[in-house]
C-alpha cells in the first residue's frame, strides 16, 4: 500500500493523491450481498436537515457482518474489495457450510487465508474471540460494547485499540484517541488493526472528487445576508453578534449539546484535548 503523488500538470492535480492499495481482488461484488442504498440528499420531508450533501455516483450498500456469529464455522478469505461505503477494505468470507459473509478486513488479510471465530480462537490475525481470552497487549478492532451486539467501535480506516488489563468481570480497551473504556470481557473483538490505515494521508485536491463522494459546497455563515444566517450582515468582515449559534438559532461553539451518557461511568481516562 502507498500513497500515489501526481505531477502538478494543472491546478485539480497540484494538491491530489490517491492510495495505491494492494491485495485488492479485481471482481465484482457479491450480488447476494449487496442492498439498494437510496439518495436522501440531505433531506427529511422534503426540507434540508443536513446541509452540504447531494449528487455523488450511484452506489450499493453491502451488507457487513459486524458480529460474525457463526462460531466454530471455519471460513476462507475469497476476496478483498474495496468498499463505497466506508473507508476501510472489506473481506468476502467462504464458511465451511457455503455461506457467504461480508466482515471488515484487517491490515493483514490476504486472499486464501483461514479465519475462525469462536470462544478459543488462536491468536491470528483476523480471527474474532472473546476479550477475557485475548492476550493483555494485543491490537483488537472492531469491538462488541454490547455482548452480542456485534462491532461499534474500532471499525474505520487504520483505527486500533490496545487490551490493557482484564479485571474482574471487565476489560479495559485503550482506544486510538487516548480514551481508556471499561467493557465486558464477554464482547468479541477482531485481532488486528483495521485495514487501509493510509486512508487519512489521501488528499481529495479538487473539488471534483468531493462532489463524487455526495459532498455539496458549503459557505460560511458570515458571508450570508443576515436572513439567511445569524452571522449574516454588516459592512465589510463583522464579528459574529450576541453568543454564537446555528442557522436555527441553536447555541453552538462551546455549548454543550450532547446529553448525559449512560455509557459515560465506563470511561477510566478520557482523551486529551488538541
Amino acid at each position: 500500500m502507498a500513497i500515489k503523488i501526481y505531477k502538478k500538470n494543472n491546478a485539480g492535480r497540484r494538491n491530489m493523491s490517491v492510495v495505491k492499495l494492494e491485495g485488492v481482488t479485481d471482481r465484482a461484488p457479491e450480488k447476494s450481498l449487496l442492498a439498494p442504498l437510496p439518495k436522501k440528499a440531505g433531506r427529511s420531508g422534503g426540507k434540508i436537515s443536513v446541509r452540504h450533501q447531494g449528487g455523488g455516483v450511484k452506489r450499493r450498500y453491502r451488507i457487513i457482518d459486524f458480529r460474525q456469529d457463526k462460531l466454530g464455522v471455519p471460513g476462507r478469505i475469497a476476496s478483498i474489495e474495496k468498499d463505497p461505503n466506508r473507508s476501510s477494505l472489506i473481506a468476502l468470507v467462504h464458511y465451511a457450510d457455503g455461506e457467504k459473509r461480508y466482515v471488515l478486513a484487517t491490515d493483514a488479510m490476504r486472499q486464501g487465508q483461514e479465519i475462525i471465530s469462536v470462544e478459543e480462537a488462536p491468536i491470528v490475525n483476523g480471527n474474532r474471540l472473546p476479550l477475557k481470552n485475548i492476550p493483555v497487549g494485543t491490537t483488537i478492532c472492531n469491538i462488541e460494547m454490547k455482548v452480542g451486539k456485534g462491532g461499534q467501535i474500532v471499525r474505520s480506516a487504520g483505527t486500533q485499540a490496545t487490551l490493557m488489563a482484564l479485571d474482574g468481570a471487565m476489560a479495559q480497551i485503550k482506544l486510538s484517541s487516548g480514551e481508556i473504556r471499561l467493557m465486558s470481557k464477554e464482547c468479541y473483538a477482531t485481532l488486528g488493526q483495521v485495514s487501509n490505515f493510509e486512508h487519512s494521508a489521501e488528499t481529495i485536491g479538487k473539488a471534483g472528487r468531493a462532489r463524487h463522494m455526495n459532498h455539496r459546497p458549503s459557505v460560511r455563515g458570515s458571508v450570508m445576508n443576515p436572513v439567511d444566517h445569524p452571522h449574516g450582515g454588516g459592512e465589510g468582515r463583522q464579528p459574529i453578534g450576541m453568543h454564537p449559534k446555528t442557522p436555527w438559532g441553536k447555541p453552538a461553539l462551546g455549548k454543550e449539546t450532547r446529553k448525559k451518557n449512560v455509557t459515560n461511568k465506563y470511561i477510566v481516562k478520557r482523551r486529551q484535548k488538541k
